[in-house]
């Protein structure tokens, strides 16, 4: 565990090195590790792309956490607060980010069941508390929680952060609003990444299949869904099952295997990226209702070599918007929209755990495609934007870095 005085000190000692283009490479697949898979499939195209924008880019490794898995700015501040998976958690005031800025740990925070891909999830504010004092904001949080049996399943939970110190947060009042169901055994594709919609009437949230399958078909649960909440966890009126006989009224769209990033574009639609099993990465426009195939049909195959069936145009599914094959083994999705780098304004920028890259995809109507990549030193785990447009990578490895133009 990192103490706050070496986390200050190692702020300040941290390189700075210039931003590398990804060069195409092929990796092993990965059926059971933390990743879910890994491999590049860059162009040419792109990585010269890259390789022309490296001059006016830098990458400052600005802290190191334990095992980092969300970095999340608080709403008009320069505070990140930053989930470390194995159960605790920090911030940092990156206005100051050389060395002397202001760091802290966040107790109250609720008691994960560690292992595998399981721990500590994300971390989500409400953007219409950004001109409120940090000290008594709401916070959502997501975990893995044990059940019975040797039993797992994701939960989120609401609370209120009180800072009384300069070096000190607690969360306070800390309650589950909502439960992946059922739980079951195994400890990989929680997803649980965090949303709301652009008018905050409504809590989004991504619930993995939990590498169990058929579930994902299955509307009777909450595996392999996103599911669509009031900001209380009760299910939202106007879901698109919620008067059908034996389906659960929380599910917004279905058919997915391992999402870990989501966010929503300038025009308010929903996107999703996630994990394919050997091939076949998805970026997916979400939609009311929609069911995009997993398991019945994938651009990858199964980790033994036994083959899934390709989309085609009258499978019923919906369709990607791109895909990866090999694939990018997914961390982690923003939309930028700040003004440092004011050419990727729009852009989908999506983390890489063993690519080890930030991808960089343009977004055309429904159509998506990838034009550049990114290479960062080491798993790119989460991804957020500062107020000053800059942004900020944590790897899984332990490095927090910043990228400025």
């Amino acid at each position: 565990m990192i103490t706050l005085p070496t986390l200050k000190a190692a702020a300040g000692r941290l390189p700075t090195a210039r931003l590398t283009a990804l060069a195409p490479l092929a990796l092993a697949s990965c059926a059971y590790g933390e990743s879910g898979d890994s491999a590049a499939n860059s162009s040419v195209g792109a990585s010269e792309m890259a390789a022309e924008e490296m001059g006016a880019m830098e990458i400052t490794r600005r802290a190191s956490f334990d095992t980092p898995w969300a970095i999340e700015f608080a709403p008009g501040t320069s505070i990140l607060f930053v989930s470390e998976k194995e159960g605790s958690m920090k911030f940092i005031d990156t206005a100051a980010a050389s060395g002397s800025g202001r760091t802290g740990t966040v107790t109250g925070v609720p008691q994960v069941d560690f292992g595998g891909q399981g721990g500590f999830g994300d971390i989500a504010f409400l953007p219409s508390e950004a001109n409120a004092p940090l000290s008594g904001r709401t916070i959502y949080l997501s975990w893995a929680e044990a059940g019975e049996g040797d039993t797992r399943g994701a939960v989120v939970g609401r609370g209120q952060l009180m800072c009384e110190a300069a070096d000190a947060c607690a969360i306070e009042g800390l309650d589950v609003v909502w439960r992946q169901a059922p739980k079951v055994t195994g400890r990989g594709h929680y997803s649980h990444r965090i949303t709301f919609s652009p008018d905050e009437s409504h809590l989004y949230i991504a619930s993995g299949d939990r590498q169990k399958l058929e579930p994902a078909q299955d509307r009777s649960n909450t595996l392999g869904t996103i599911v669509r909440l009031n900001l209380d966890g009760s299910p939202a009126p106007g879901n698109p099952f919620a008067d059908a006989s034996g389906v659960t009224q929380q599910i917004w769209s279905y058919g997915h295997r391992n999402i870990l990033g989501i966010d929503w574009d300038a025009q308010g639609r929903l996107w999703e990226v996630e994990h394919g099993p050997a091939g076949g990465d998805e970026l997916n426009l979400v939609r009311r209702g929609a069911n995009y195939g997993w398991p019945t049909r994938s651009y990858g195959d199964h980790y033994n070599g036994n083959p899934i069936t390709d989309h085609s145009a009258d499978d019923g599914f919906t369709k990607p918007a791109t895909y990866w094959t090999p694939v990018i083994a997914p961390g982690d999705m923003i939309f930028y929209r700040g003004d440092m780098f004011a050419d990727w304004r729009g852009n989908a920028l999506i983390t890489g755990l063993n690519t080890q890259a930030i991808v960089r995809v343009e977004i055309d109507g429904e159509d998506a495609r990838e034009v550049a990549r990114y290479e960062i030193d080491g798993r790119v785990r989460s991804i957020d934007e500062a107020p000053d447009g800059s942004i900020w990578v944590a790897t899984d490895e332990g490095s927090l870095y910043q990228l400025t133009n």
